[in-house]
């Protein structure tokens, strides 16, 4: 074998046994591991960074398919065992500041702004009389409103605002307030697109229908496969290149006029239900850009314990 890799999840599933399979088939082992294993221990003559299987020998690189919730102290910790591994040489595929910039909704919306891209209006903000002034302003010009937790995934927290009678029930996340204007989809029914971008490449890209507003997979959306159509393929790469990101996926609605616009960038995407519907295999993709731009290039890539 080549190397070692440390997967970071609490749940490997399916996802992981494909990364497994596909860096073993390039000699490389894989071992799970969460990062709440993890810890610092400075201490004189030994690796900073701990990770359980690895005390001898940081891995050649690290592959995040998981970050824990948990308390700000939590997650900061997590992230900066990320920050870490990078600053001491490994390839962290994708690093601890993408996954920040992408697990945070309302940097994600900036960012997006920023680099001159078609998002949806947003409000981040604190206070509550100013948020219920908000989604009334916007309820009076006849548009909807989502309301999301700042952080999470897979549609869980989120609300969508249609009348005036439901601003009782608008709940801040941890104090804060994000507020996004609802797209109205093309076409009958209710879905949004996926283009899977690594490296700067489109690899493939699926539509998901919902049985209702929510279009998540875990939620029961189907999935069908779609041509890779160069407005969201453009679209999809300037994105995940905003956010500095190895890999992502990257949903996209074409509203009612036609206009594309980015809804999420996601750091840590599941693929299971694009590769039912497509004939690419993202683990194998992915597994080869991590090993040829991110290993092979890093010489000499042991950091080991001081004897």
């Amino acid at each position: 074998m080549n190397g070692r890799i440390a997967i970071f999840t609490d749940d490997p599933g399916w996802h992981g046994k494909q990364l497994r399979l596909a860096f073993a088939s390039r000699g490389y082992t894989c071992d799970y591991v969460s990062l709440t294993e993890c810890r610092f221990a400075i201490e004189s003559g030994r690796i900073p960074i701990f990770i359980p299987g690895f005390e001898q020998a940081l891995p050649d690189a690290v592959f995040v398919r998981g970050v824990p919730g948990g308390s700000l102290e939590e997650v900061v910790l997590y992230l900066d065992i990320l920050h870490a591994l990078k600053a001491m040489g490994i390839p962290v595929y994708n690093d601890g500041h993408a996954v920040e910039r992408s697990v945070d909704k309302g940097m994600t919306s900036f960012l997006l702004h920023n680099a001159g891209l078609p998002t949806p209006m947003t409000w981040v903000l604190r206070d509550r009389a100013e948020a219920l002034s908000i989604a009334e302003t916007e309820l009076k010009k006849g548009n909807l409103l989502i309301s999301k937790p700042l952080f999470g995934s897979q549609g869980e927290g989120i609300r969508r605002i249609e009348k005036m009678t439901d601003l009782f029930w608008l709940t801040s996340s941890h104090g804060v307030y994000y507020l996004q204007r609802f797209v109205h989809c093309e076409g009958v029914g209710f879905s949004d697109n996926r283009v899977f971008v690594i490296n700067g490449r489109a690899v493939a890209a699926m539509r998901r229908r919902g049985k209702f507003w929510l279009n998540n997979v875990a939620r029961g959306a189907t999935c069908e496969l779609i041509d890779l159509d160069p407005e969201m393929v453009d679209l999809a790469v300037k994105a995940t290149a905003a956010l500095a990101m190895d890999y992502a996926g990257v949903d996209i609605i074409r509203d009612t006029e036609g206009r594309c616009t980015i809804i999420e960038v996601n750091s840590i995407p599941a693929w299971k239900g694009l590769e039912s519907v497509c004939d690419v295999n993202i683990a194998e993709l992915m597994a080869e850009d991590l090993i040829t731009r991110h290993i092979n290039k890093n010489t000499p890539k042991k950091i080991a314990a001081v004897s």
